[in-house]
């Protein structure tokens, strides 16, 4: 699409839905309360204010970028399909068993998340596969046809297929297919063999049920929101945000929609992303605050850190092994319950605590004014004079202090204490997460720059980087919505996987190259869909580990037709991620690669450069206002100054608050915000501040 085209971002958060409409003038940004009856609602009002304040008509608008965190809620709040799961005989129960991990070890009443298929709902079928495609057990027609009619008479909406090692030889579930579509036309169905073509049972299983459980409910929605741009004239086609951080085909995305687990928050990822590659910094910490959660996110040499799996709908929301895996390619961070929506409240032995509990839209927080009455994070910043009341969302939503000083009063602390108490348990949740994610990636977080973005995260991010020792901080412009702005500057891109289980002194070079073409062919083909002219790029990866280990290491490998002589280079390139992880590697113990990865992305434009200013003559200041200041532990009078104002190498010394339509920065007294050429804020820790 050519540069000039008009294109609009969409993000549906747990709170707010942003939009930022790109067009040749500029950028139009705004944020509308998230509609959870009708998501759709909100996309369609906040495009047309976004398109009315660009001065655009809805038909010029050439592309739409979505992004949701519809499939992650509908997961959490169990509002998926009926489903049912047919897998071998033997089973039936690998997803209520799990991997036995305690992740709470001294937790007597340990809650396992339920699964979400019920055992009255899962299938067997007398037929296996072996590990290396080979027919074990074949399949029987009329135990088949048996299980085909239990599911008509079950009613179900929806049938995930997982057949032991589907991956090696999927012709077992093919058919189960066919026989389900033969008989039942309407009926969604999931295969592993194509959701998650990858060994390991358990994760290939949970995530085809996933798939499955959410594919009729976001296939209406995507049809009804595709209906309704129609309708008000937005005729662009649809494009979605997958959670590794590229765009798909809509259509694409309604068959596959485990894709888009971690959507809307892989967009601020790029969002920071960009704007590292355009500053030259090769370590970054990403974070992304919004109305309900905040998300920490390493990005080094311009590109955010990926996985391929993924945790959703943890019974112990921050508890690492308590949530449901699914494999599935990502945008790898921390998700902390700390977002301006999140609920304070004290809990049994009388310690304050902050989420995972969240106001959301609706009610919202008390100072809304919508019906709230329990204190958040943003009532708390409110009364620290953190938010102005008048100015709040450009103004479009008046804050209400009296209502946040009542919901305060529950906390059995004054108004003062109670919001400092919020504040500062927040911000070192935050900090502490921080600290864990960067120590557990082998990483010192004092080197890193942090970019803050999000409704909450300017508020908030001075005071993460005094607690983390951090020196240098940048507020992109359009911070407030981040993440949509993201959306527009990520690439088409599709990431194919498969099993293939081989011993590297035993490597068989024709059977991988044979599987890899195949895997190019799929991702290429997904990527043409959305941008059939556009130039792309291949990154293969390995899934490798040392014979007798539980896990694999992702290891880079070049883009080539594979010999039997390659079996050194690999070697070299694992024992170089092995070494870069742990320190060190292991001497005489055979090694395996048991997954392979093939992503196709269409190439981005380079990132303009930006010329730092690191010192400024002094921005005009619109008012002073107090406010507190955490470190000092005392209100301060601080210079309010418009965001506008702030033109490349002006400054402003802390304290001081920047506003602007979506959001707040908060400079602490320790810091210096000056302005830099692409209109982000660069915030410098004085001398002997840290």
């Amino acid at each position: 699409m050519h540069e000039n085209a008009i294109r609009v971002g969409v993000d549906i958060g747990g709170t707010f839905t942003d939009i930022a409409l790109q067009h040749p003038g500029g950028l139009s940004t705004c944020k509308v309360l998230t509609n959870y009856s009708q998501p759709e609602q909100a996309i369609l009002d906040g495009v047309a204010q976004a398109a009315d304040r660009a001065g655009i008509g809805l038909g010029d608008i050439g592309q739409v970028i979505h992004g949701t965190t519809l499939v992650t809620n509908a997961l959490i709040e169990r509002r998926g399909a009926k489903t049912a799961f047919i897998t071998t005989e033997g089973f039936r129960d690998v997803i209520e068993m799990r991997s036995e991990n305690r992740f709470e070890q001294y937790d007597l009443n340990l809650n396992l998340p339920v699964p979400l298929v019920p055992r009255e709902h899962r299938f067997t079928l007398n037929e296996r596969m072996g590990p290396n495609g080979e027919v074990l057990l074949a399949q029987d027609a009329a135990e088949l046809a048996t299980i085909v009619e239990r599911v008509r008479e079950g009613g179900f909406e929806a049938v995930a297929v997982g057949l032991m090692h589907a991956y090696a030889n999927d012709a077992h579930e093919v058919a189960v297919g066919e026989a389900l579509r033969a008989a039942l036309p309407d009926l969604s169905i999931s295969l592993s063999s194509v959701i998650s073509p990858q060994m390991r049972e358990l994760p290939r299983f949970n995530t085809v049920i996933a798939n499955a459980y959410v594919q009729p409910q976001v296939a209406d929605y995507l049809g009804r929101l595709v209906a309704r741009l129609r309708d008000t004239g937005v005729m662009a086609p649809v494009f979605m945000l997958h959670s590794g951080g590229g765009l798909i085909a809509v259509e694409t995305a309604a068959e596959q929609p485990v894709r888009l687990l971690e959507s809307g928050p892989a967009g601020g990822a790029i969002f920071a992303a960009d704007f590292a590659r355009a500053h030259g910094l090769d370590k970054v910490l990403s974070f992304d605050m919004g109305g309900t959660t905040a998300k920490i996110c390493l990005i080094e040499d311009g590109a955010p850190k990926t996985a391929n799996t993924f945790e959703v709908a943890r019974t112990y929301r921050f508890k690492k092994g308590s949530g449901m895996t699914v494999s599935t390619p990502v945008v790898e961070m921390v998700e902390i319950g700390a977002g301006g929506g999140s609920i304070a409240s004290i809990d049994s032995m009388g310690r304050l605590q902050v989420g995972p509990r969240s106001a959301a839209s609706e009610p919202g927080p008390a100072c809304y004014g919508r019906g709230g009455a329990e204190p958040t994070v943003t009532d708390a910043n409110l009364l620290l004079g953190r938010l102005d009341p008048d100015n709040f969302a450009g103004g479009s939503i008046k804050l209400h202090p009296e209502n946040a000083a009542q919901a305060a009063d529950k906390l059995n602390l004054t108004a003062h204490d109670a919001a400092f108490g919020i504040t500062e348990l927040v911000d070192e949740n935050m900090a502490n997460a921080a600290r864990v994610h960067t120590v557990e990636n082998g990483r010192d977080i004092e080197h890193f720059t942090m970019i803050a973005f999000g409704g909450g995260a300017p508020l908030h991010a001075c005071r993460l980087c005094e607690k983390l020792g951090i020196s240098a901080l940048i507020i992109p412009p359009g911070a407030g919505v981040g993440s949509a702005i993201g959306f527009l500057k990520a690439p088409f891109s599709f990431e194919a996987t498969r099993g293939l289980f081989q011993r590297l002194d035993a490597f068989n070079a024709d059977t991988v190259n044979a599987a890899l073409a195949e895997m190019e062919a799929e991702a290429r083909a997904f990527v043409a869909k959305g941008a059939p002219e556009a130039e792309t790029r291949l990154q293969l990866t390995a899934q490798m580990r040392y014979s007798g280990q539980g896990w694999e290491i992702p290891v880079s490998l070049p883009h080539k037709v594979f010999a039997a002589e390659d079996v050194a280079m690999i070697q070299s390139a694992f024992e170089e991620a092995y070494r870069t992880l742990f320190g060190r590697i292991i001497e005489g113990l055979p090694m395996e690669i048991t997954n392979w990865q093939v992503s196709v992305s269409t190439i981005l434009p380079e990132a303009a450069r930006v010329a730092r200013h690191g010192s400024g003559t002094d921005a005009a200041v619109a008012r002073n206002r107090n406010f507190f200041d955490a470190a000092l532990r005392q209100d301060v009078e601080a210079r309010e100054v418009n965001r506008a104002d702030m033109t490349p190498g002006l400054a402003v010394d802390g304290p001081a608050i920047i506003v602007e339509t979506e959001t707040s920065t908060v400079v602490t007294s320790g810091y210096r915000a000056v302005a830099q050429g692409d209109g982000s804020m660069l915030l410098l820790a004085k001398k002997g501040a840290l």
